[in-house]
């Protein structure tokens, strides 16, 4: 009975120095992490939590809680910086472009890129279960300990302070969508896509100008074949060009030209 208490005693140990080891890990990867984020958190509970997996808190004696809650929090807050972010930084992409850019951002597979990118895999606190099963290589736990993480950041922050952190993380994601889909210049762009599968090129059409001499407003229309691809309104023929061919580019005629 007595050398069965003594390895109870010793199991006990064991155990509460691989936690106590485990703890000092993830406080090390935290430390490391705020400064990628450039953000520093008040509550320090609140990244432990968010890189705490459902599988850890069920193998634990005391009550831990996991990142589930902030990972609801962090979704909703994700999605309304992306969207403020490309609302602003593209004002010639119509609503329909910016939604596509920020789904293509803030899906399963650009949440795992970004994670992988911050290495987050590494400071998870997972079960047994689903260490073995590879869990910390997982896209699904790695995107919702991300969104997690960003929930904890409005939770000790605020929205400003987690909309600067996705900034910083997500620009380069933001950045290539958009890129990828318009390019850099939206009249160009239309035009290769044209060229590529018709041979032909837009036409640009002059509708209207309105204002006062100091505050000209041209209104433009790209046609291709006769039908209106998009229109677009600014201070230049130039400007309103350029957002009437972003318009045109979401034309379901040109969204077809990408898959020929």
């Amino acid at each position: 009975m007595a050398k069965s208490l003594k390895w109870q005693e010793l199991l006990d140990i064991l155990r509460t120095n691989q936690l106590l080891c485990l703890e000092i890990l993830v406080e090390t990867f935290i430390e490391k992490l705020e400064k990628v984020l450039g953000y520093h958190f008040t509550d320090q509970q609140l990244p432990l939590q968010a890189l705490t997996h459902k599988s850890f808190s069920n193998e634990q004696s005391d009550s831990v809680q996991h990142n589930e809650r902030l990972e609801f929090l962090g979704d909703a807050v994700l999605e309304l910086a992306v969207s403020e972010f490309v609302f602003k930084q593209y004002p010639d992409i119509p609503e329909g472009g910016l939604t596509r850019i920020r789904s293509e951002v803030v899906c399963e597979v650009g949440l795992a890129e970004v994670a992988q990118q911050l290495v987050l895999g590494e400071g998870l606190r997972l079960g047994k279960g689903e260490e073995k099963s590879g869990g910390r290589g997982k896209s699904s736990l790695l995107a919702d300990a991300l969104e997690a993480l960003l929930g904890a950041v409005y939770c000790d922050g605020g929205f400003a302070a987690a909309s600067q952190v996705i900034e910083t993380i997500f620009r380069s994601l933001i950045e290539q969508s958009a890129l990828s889909r318009y390019g850099t210049d939206y009249k160009t762009c239309l035009q290769e896509r044209l060229q590529a599968c018709s041979g032909r090129l837009p036409e640009y059409l002059l509708i209207r100008v309105a204002g006062p001499d100091h505050e000209r407003i041209f209104s433009m229309e790209v046609r291709f074949d006769g039908k209106l691809l998009g229109s677009g309104h600014g201070p230049s023929k130039k400007r309103a060009e350029q957002q009437a061919a972003a318009a045109a580019l979401d034309h379901p005629l040109v969204r077809n030209c990408e898959s020929v």
